[in-house]
């Protein structure tokens, strides 16, 4: 998914005055991504929230999953950093290297990467991505 798939213009961008904003937990829903990746085995969640428009646009969220048997394929056309808050979460590459992901670690995908999402974990992350919202996503 890239910017190019953006759409939708009319975002409540959370970055809009100077100051202190907190997001309170449950303040948004997951979404689920089995529907929207069309893969009904998928047991995996999102969150994504539009930062700022700005020139350079941010994007954050919550990732869950949760184990299966499938797992997905996920090309990363921006740069995207996702810290494990809970359990573990396992990708891998393209060359075949397995990465698993622990509380408090953190990955960094790569403009250009495909990432394969192992479904052999349970985990929570919380990303940030440069990039505008998935409009799938949201």
């Amino acid at each position: 998914m890239s910017e190019k798939t953006v759409v939708k213009t009319d975002y409540n961008y959370l970055s809009q005055k100077p100051g202190i904003q907190l997001i309170k937990a449950g303040t948004y829903d997951k979404k689920e991504l089995n529907a929207v990746l069309g893969n009904p085995a998928l047991k995996s969640q999102i969150i994504d929230v539009p930062v700022t428009d700005r020139e350079n646009p941010v994007s954050l969220g919550y990732y869950s999953m949760q184990k299966t048997t499938d797992s997905f394929d996920f090309m990363y056309e921006f740069l995207e950093i996702k810290v494990i808050v809970r359990g573990n979460i396992v990708v891998s590459d393209q060359q075949g290297n397995k990465y698993v992901g622990e509380v408090g670690d953190v990955f960094i995908f790569n403009p250009g990467t495909l990432v394969t999402f192992e479904g052999e974990s349970d985990g929570d992350a919380i990303y940030t991505a440069h990039r505008l919202p998935e409009p799938l996503f949201m």
